[in-house]
């Protein structure tokens, strides 16, 4: 088993990666004791998927348990998804003593944390993340939150999980969709922080995509250390955190101008892909790099080309309520070189006109 430690003093936590960990979770809850029950909390494909298995973990272990679901999708990220789990965790009989278990994708973890920061003004969770975009991103660092009309998690708190338990096992199930729209946020930990790692996933592409858990694990660790030591530098996102957001920005303005019919990570990598071309086109980040990161995106089946339906201005419209935006100005994480990068908000409206005509 390999444990990575989000370090935040009293808050921080253990994230656990093992193959077959789903069924271990019971026996390792109880000895953590983080609360008397437990609520898992999962989409309905989820929890058909995999919730027998957890919840019987938790029944062999002595742990009490109840399921709740809701239905599956981005379609559910909003307050009143959160206002109805409310309801049933109220139905149930839950306090301050209890807790909640994630059960599921980026949606049900981001959900499941903030219906667990706003419950009686605070419970525990746990997060257990069943896809790859969950694993090595969103469970790690305790932003969660919902959509409203006018943008993504626009609603949402920081707070954080008592602990995060990776099994890969389960992205054996994973659709190959899924699969794909974890790999731009893999790709993204290269860019930002890691240019070793950034060579070690061109040259482990085939075992990555032919799911090889060994390498997979490797992936999935390095990703959580990076994102780790990130969140415990600057929980808040007041500075060093907001590298984590390249490829974000025109990212959430693409995925917002599909009404959120696009899936997360594959806005993302067009965001990274309309990132590198704006550094280029600024003279920040030399093209050969440019042209090796849009590559690589592209060697793993991601698209590098903005759907010709989403206009400019329709997706400047949505940059204007993104959260990176500030004072009207939207900030970009734009590399420098593959392995670093720079925030800046100094990108004229004529180059990203460009880049998204592109």
């Amino acid at each position: 088993m390999r444990t990575i430690r989000v370090g935040l003093g009293d808050r921080g936590y253990d994230i656990l990666i093992e193959n077959g960990i789903l069924a271990a979770i019971g026996a390792d809850l109880k000895q953590r004791a983080i609360a008397k029950r437990y609520v898992v909390v999962a989409d309905s494909y989820v929890a058909e998927l995999l919730g027998g298995r957890l919840m019987a973990s938790l029944a062999a272990a002595g742990v009490a348990a109840e399921l709740i679901t809701f239905p599956r999708g981005e379609a559910s990220k909003h307050l009143g998804t959160v206002a109805e789990l409310a309801s049933r965790l109220a139905q149930l009989g839950l306090d301050r003593k209890d807790a909640l278990i994630a059960l599921g994708g980026g949606v049900t973890g981001d959900i499941t944390g903030f219906l667990a920061a706003i419950y009686m003004r605070g419970i525990p969770f746990v997060q257990i993340p069943t896809t790859l975009l969950a694993q090595v991103d969103s469970s790690v660092g305790g932003k969660t939150g919902v959509d409203i009309p006018e943008g993504k998690n626009l609603v949402g708190t920081f707070y954080q999980p008592r602990c995060v338990y990776i099994d890969s096992s389960v992205l054996m199930s994973l659709p190959e969709a899924e699969l794909l729209n974890g790999l731009a946020e893999v790709i993204k930990y290269g860019v930002i922080y890691d240019a070793g790692f950034f060579r070690f996933l061109a040259e482990q592409r085939q075992a990555i995509m032919a799911r090889d858990l060994g390498v997979l694990e490797e992936v999935i660790a390095r990703c959580c250390e990076i994102k780790g030591a990130v969140v415990a530098a600057d929980e808040r996102e007041a500075d060093l955190r907001r590298i984590l957001n390249f490829g974000h920005t025109l990212g959430h303005a693409v995925e917002a101008a599909s009404n959120y019919a696009m899936a997360h990570g594959l806005a993302v990598g067009l965001g990274m892909v309309a990132a590198c071309r704006l550094a280029a086109g600024k003279g920040i980040f030399p093209q050969d790099q440019a042209e090796a990161v849009c590559r690589l995106i592209a060697d793993y089946g991601l698209s590098t080309e903005i759907p010709l339906e989403f206009s400019a201005g329709q997706i400047k419209s949505f940059l204007k309520t993104d959260k990176k935006t500030v004072g009207g100005r939207p900030f970009f994480v734009l590399p420098t070189e593959i392995g670093k990068v720079v925030i800046t908000d100094a990108v004229s409206e004529e180059l990203i006109d460009t880049v998204l005509s592109h």
